[in-house]
Order: C-alpha cells, then structure tokens, then sequence
C-alpha cells in the first residue's frame, strides 16, 4: 500500500510539472500563433516577429548553467515558482504596451524565466524518477512541448478571434496563473529534497563534465534535426507547387504523431530495457526519412513515417544525463546540459538558412538535420565509453 502511495505520488509530480512545461510551451507559440494580427497591431513585418520569437530562447546561452547553481541555491521548488512568475510578469508587459522596447523587454523576461522551469523541472522529474521508468517519465515530461504548441496553435487564434489581442495574452496569463498554482500548492521534493543543497559535494568532476557534454549534444543535434523540418519544410514544399496553408497542415502531422511517438518510445525503452539500441536506432531511422523528403520522396506517408519515428529517441536522450550525475550534481550538470542546447538552437536556425541561400533552395537545411541525427549514435558510442572508463562516478547516479 505504502508503495503504490509512493508511485501515485511521483506521477502526480510529474503531472504538475507536465502543465508548468506546457505553459512555457504555449508562452514560447503564442507570438506565432497569432503573428498577423500582432503584427498589425504592433506595425510589425516578419522579421520583427521572428525576433520576439527567437528572444524567448536567448537568455539560455548565459543562463542555464547559472540556473542550476540558483536551483542549488534557493531550492527547486522556489526558483521554479520564481521562473513561472517571471513568464507572468514578462506576459504582462507584453499586453502593457505596443512599444517595441517594451515588448523586447517582456518577451527576454518571460525567456529568462523559461530558463529556469527548463532546468530546474528536468532535473526534478529526475528526482523522482532516476533509476525507475527514467525513460518513460522523461518522455511524457518533454511530451508537453509538442502538445503545448499544438494547444496553442489551435486554441489562441480563437481568442484572438473573439477577444482580440488582449484576449490571447490574457488566455496565456491564465494557464500561467495555473501552473504557479499547482506547483506552489501540489509540489513536494521526493525524499530530504525539500531543503536547497549546499556548494559541497555539488561541484561536477572532469569525467562527468564531459559525458554531460556529450548528453548536452545528442539533445541538441536531435532537436536541430527537429527544427529543420518545422522550419525549412514548408518552404520547400512551397517552392515544389504546394500552397502555404497545405504545406504547413502536411509538415504539421509530424508535430501529432510525435506526441504519440515520444511517450511510446520512453515506455518502450524502459519495458525493453534496451535504451541505447532504441536511441540509435531510431535516430539513423529519422535521418534516412529526413534525407528521403529531402529527394523527394512521396511527401504524406514520409510524413506520417517521421511523426511516428522520430520521438522514438526523446526519453532514452533525455534520461542519459541521470546516468552520470549525483543527486548533488543534477542542478549544475542539467544547467550544463542545457546551455549546450541552448547554445546550439541559437546558431542551427540560422546555419541552416544559410545552407538554404547557398543552394538555393530550402531542402537544404534538410541535409542539416540530416548531419544532425546522423552524429547523435557516433556521440552515444562516445558517451558509453568514457562511462566505462570511470565507473566509479557512473555508480553515483541511481
């Protein structure tokens, strides 16, 4: 009985940080969701909105290592609940003002405080769930990206619709309001996680450091082969004939079947047993498909194929950094984790535009993602080695 008390618990936990990380989802969308009419009323081209857009992810190049030692510091609880009433504050003066400093200002406010959820909530499911159903639980956590922004893509235009500008920040302060509730009134740390965690014994040895690294950089060269389907293959399918609308309705059923395919494989990985064979195998499955649309392949099955492939290695990634970090290292280590990604989202995008301009075409950028996937087994191989290599700090993280 005791036990089955334990496991509802960590599932309840793991549905608090389930909607605090879709928040941060619905946040990140809503300027897309809604960019014509903002756009309007903002007197504002494309280019300026994909600015407002992209700033929601600057601030984790600087911040993300320092937000696992403020976690460390203060506690998980209390800088999350300081994460999400920054995402309020910044949401707030976004609906304040159509100046454009002012909507700058809200939109690296609200970032910064996305930085911190994204640290601190990762290493706190890790908490929970390290050693147990890792896989599976990192899988439904991340799962509430995906889902986050098909919410948002379905359900904004509609109060913008009926309510206006006003009326879609208000939706997005509401959900945010939702998730500081939650949190602030459902969340317990697992065990003595509940006070912060001094500097000692908290400091990342050199091994560890490096496998973190490596960790850091499959995360992120998966995701880079992510974003180059959702952001350059729609514009190839436009120079191909296709109109925008049914390119972008194509291209948006791999955002549908990935939500299925992420938890599947998380469950599949944990059930098997056989993460790494899982991780790799997939990975190389999602490049071949990538390099097949690119050339042309028939475009809705590919699709179809990449949706349910290509969250097959999401859990088993994001549950490699358990595997090397102590209870005292996971806030520094998921801050280091992080800032690889971030770092590597802020220059993807833009290096593949730049493949696309040189080749003249946007099925270029495909052949990024395509690299992208490709290393990702190359850097596993890399990742079980040095773990062999220092056993000693790999037996740490259970």
């Amino acid at each position: 009985m005791g036990g089955l008390i334990i496991m509802r618990s960590r599932w309840t936990m793991l549905a608090v940080l389930f909607v605090a990380r879709a928040a941060m989802a619905v946040q990140f969308q809503s300027i897309a969701a809604i960019a014509p009419e903002l756009g309007k009323t903002l007197n504002a081209n494309l280019a300026d909105i994909g600015v407002l857009i992209g700033l929601y992810f600057a601030p984790g190049v600087a911040l993300a290592l320092p937000g696992g030692a403020i976690g460390r510091r203060f506690g998980d609880k209390a800088t999350v609940l300081a994460g999400l009433a920054l995402m309020l504050a910044g949401e707030i003066l976004l609906g304040a003002s159509t100046s454009w400093s002012v909507q700058v200002t809200g939109r690296l406010i609200s970032g910064v405080g996305g930085v911190l959820l994204n640290v601190l909530m990762t290493k706190m499911v890790v908490d929970w769930f390290s050693g147990r159903q890792i896989a599976t639980a990192m899988a439904i956590f991340i799962n509430s990206w995906p889902l986050g922004i098909a919410l948002t893509l379905v359900a904004l235009p509609l109060f913008q619709a009926g309510s206006g500008i006003a009326g879609a920040q208000i939706a997005v302060m509401a959900l945010i309001v939702a998730a500081l509730a939650l949190v602030g009134l459902f969340y317990q740390p697992p065990g003595q996680g509940a006070a912060p965690a001094s500097a000692e014994g908290s400091r990342l040895a050199k091994p560890a450091i490096l496998a973190v690294l490596l960790a850091g950089s499959i995360w992120a060269l998966y995701n880079v082969g992510f974003a180059m389907i959702f952001s350059f293959a729609p514009s190839m399918l436009v120079e191909r004939g296709w109109s925008t609308a049914a390119a972008g309705s194509a291209v948006s059923i791999v955002l549908w079947l990935a939500a299925l395919s992420v938890p599947a494989g998380g469950y599949l990985a944990d059930r098997t047993g056989s993460r790494n064979a899982i991780l790799a195998a997939s990975c190389l499955a999602f490049a071949a498909l990538t390099l097949l649309l690119w050339q042309g392949s028939p475009v809705m099955p590919t699709m179809v194929a990449l949706g349910l492939v290509c969250g097959l290695p999401a859990g088993s990634i994001m549950s490699l950094p358990a595997r090397v970090l102590a209870p005292t290292t996971r806030a520094p280590g998921m801050g280091l984790f992080y800032t690889v990604y971030y770092a590597t989202m802020l220059v993807a995008p833009w290096l593949g535009g730049k493949l696309a301009l040189w080749a003249g075409s946007a099925g270029a950028a495909l052949g990024l993602g395509f690299g992208a996937l490709l290393a990702c087994p190359l850097l596993l191989w890399e990742f079980e080695r040095r773990l062999r290599a220092q056993a000693p700090t790999a037996t740490q993280a259970v």
